[in-house]
């Protein structure tokens, strides 16, 4: 099969990008699986030596690179909401949140169950994470041997709906220390501890010294990426009930808290223990990349036959923005 990816970023990209990495770790894995990979992108892209064939384009003007798309392509894989004009089969991720009134192509996947109801479709994928480079160093220790003391809050710290700001209050107030990986909290604490954005090594060696993640996101958070890489190291997750975190976020690998006053009680007393390496397993069963790739291959079959995936155009569900704050 001949699959055709657009993006205008340079890939793989080097530091911080959930989204590039989700496509690339996607077209290496449809590589590795036989097919026939191509990506319309910046010149400056190093995916030839992945087995992915390159055609350089500098301008992500559709009209530009529209005309860069084989006449072989068996489909066009996009990762945003655009209707390419033409025969050519089309589908496209989506990966945020709609707009009030956004109106979606047929063809559109979503990246968990939650997603997609909130767009009026039962259409999803669930984002993955390319575990060769999650290598897992199990901890010398079990959670019933040592009190959890370090957390980690993996997202972007300055977006007021990834909810930094109820995770460092929590932390303050039980003397816990946390880890702000993915910008900084600004405010006097010894508990609290700024990373800034960062990523590979520096990134693993804060997940893997840290006891839990926090992640008490106020809004319908599509997937959570962060989610998965945390329990890639067999990290337990304490999340919201919002979007895709009770899908992600099983009874074996962390807690669903309602409210603050529900997620200091489990930073004082977690009252149960996990263990790290059905954390992980979790992630190797459920969040793996050839999953992901295999998942997609069924909808592009289908796409390809002329189905579309969508019996009519979804579109996003509520009269309020997704980033309005949710109760917390």
């Amino acid at each position: 099969m001949k699959i055709v990816f657009q993006h205008s970023r340079t890939l793989p990209v080097l530091g911080y990008g959930g989204i590039e990495r989700i496509i690339f770790w996607h077209m290496v894995e449809l590589a590795r699986l036989g097919h026939q990979v191509v990506l319309i992108g910046h010149p400056e892209s190093k995916v030839c030596d992945y087995g992915i064939e390159l055609i350089a384009c500098t301008d992500g003007d559709p009209t530009k690179w529209e005309k860069l798309v084989p006449l072989d392509a068996d489909i066009v894989h996009l990762s945003y909401n655009y209707r390419l004009p033409g025969n050519i089969p089309t589908i496209a991720t989506v990966h945020g949140n709609g707009q009030m009134g956004e109106i979606f192509i047929k063809n559109s996947v979503f990246v968990s169950k939650k997603h997609a109801e909130i767009h009026g479709s039962n259409q999803f994928v669930h984002n993955a994470i390319d575990l060769n480079e999650y290598p897992y160093e199990p901890k010398k220790y079990t959670n019933d041997e040592k009190k959890w003391e370090q957390f980690l809050f993996l997202a972007k710290a300055s977006w007021r709906v990834k909810n930094l700001a109820h995770a460092a209050k929590a932390c303050r107030k039980t003397k816990k220390h946390l880890h702000v990986a993915g910008g900084r909290w600004w405010g006097l604490s010894r508990y609290i501890h700024n990373h800034g954005i960062i990523g590979g090594d520096e990134k693993m060696q804060i997940m893997r010294s840290s006891d839990a993640m926090i992640f008490p996101v106020r809004w319908h958070e599509p997937f959570g990426i962060a989610v998965i890489e945390a329990m890639s190291q067999g990290l337990p997750v304490i999340g919201s009930p919002y979007g895709s975190l009770p899908e992600i976020i099983s009874t074996d690998t962390g807690f669903i808290v309602k409210n603050y006053q529900e997620l200091v009680s489990v930073l004082k007393n977690p009252v149960k223990t996990f263990d790290p390496k059905i954390i992980r397993k979790h992630v190797e069963d459920n969040f793996g990349i050839r999953k992901h790739a295999e998942s997609y291959l069924v909808l592009y079959e289908k796409v390809i036959k002329g189905m579309e995936l969508n019996q009519k155009e979804p579109t996003y569900q509520f009269n309020v923005r997704a980033q309005d704050l949710l109760p917390f």
